[in-house]
């Protein structure tokens, strides 16, 4: 079944699409692809399943509405050139789902991994952390961040237990590969590698304490350190933000 919302028109701001949901249907190579459910529509993108000729699809659709009158287009585009590449670069790897290709000025299409999002207090087989593990090393490996491990849905269990990572939309790399990195976003490509073992450390602590390494406290002690440096430092734009956000639903819900 489709699932559909009709957006509050207080709420379409905050929404990828604005009023408009996810088409009811895409062309994909000249083969129909036909949409089963929304996944996820917030501010930056919208995400469906959708079912065709090869089978299940997912749909990633990156920002297109405006927002106070200013076009928002460009930032799906480039967030979707992002993602795109990402997935291009770790198509080797074990746990990334298949990348299908591009749909459109802001859209991208990937393989769609029968399984579920890590439940808040999932308990899962002992060697779920250490593929995932192994997955964030390889990343690291070539010189990328992940970024986004924070967030449970972001991991998905496999119907096969294992883990799969999706959602490379604010992974960090160096895309030049012509040129040296400089020494700042040396930086601050170790600083969040080093959140992705953070928040690793953190998984794990929640879901299999039993498992619980010393190299694992060690990766949560020093992850500790640079998520109190990161909250003191952006504290002032989190409230700028909040407010912000605050104003501009108060705008928004004023009379039609």
């Amino acid at each position: 079944m489709v699932t559909t919302r009709t957006a509050r028109k207080h709420d379409t701001w905050l929404r990828a699409l604005g009023r408009r949901e996810l088409p009811e249907q895409i062309l994909f190579q000249e083969q129909v692809y036909r949409r089963v459910e929304t996944l996820k529509h917030d501010f930056f993108a919208a995400t469906g399943l959708y079912e065709g000729p090869t089978g299940k699809q997912v749909l990633k659709l990156g920002r297109q509405a405006e927002l106070l009158g200013f076009p928002l287009a460009w930032l799906g585009r480039w967030l979707a050139d992002r993602e795109a590449d990402m997935y291009q670069r770790l198509q080797d790897l074990e746990g990334i789902p298949g990348y299908t290709g591009r749909w459109g000025k802001t859209g991208l299409l990937h393989a769609y991994v029968p399984g579920h999002p890590l439940g808040r207090h999932e308990w899962v087989n002992e060697r779920f952390f250490d593929r995932l593990q192994a997955q964030i090393d390889q990343i690291h490996r070539r010189g990328m961040a992940y970024v986004d491990l924070n967030k449970r849905e972001n991991i998905i269990v496999g119907d096969d237990g294992r883990p799969y990572l999706i959602d490379f939309q604010i992974s960090f790399y160096w895309p030049y590969t012509s040129r040296s990195m400089p020494l700042p976003v040396c930086w601050l490509l170790r600083w969040l590698q080093q959140g992705d073992l953070y928040h690793l450390a953190k998984h794990i602590k929640r879901h299999r304490p039993d498992l619980v390494r010393p190299e694992h406290e060690q990766m949560w002690e020093r992850g500790i350190r640079l998520v109190r440096f990161y909250r003191r430092v952006s504290a002032p734009f989190t409230r700028i933000r909040r407010q912000t956000l605050k104003r501009l639903g108060r705008w928004r819900t004023g009379p039609a």
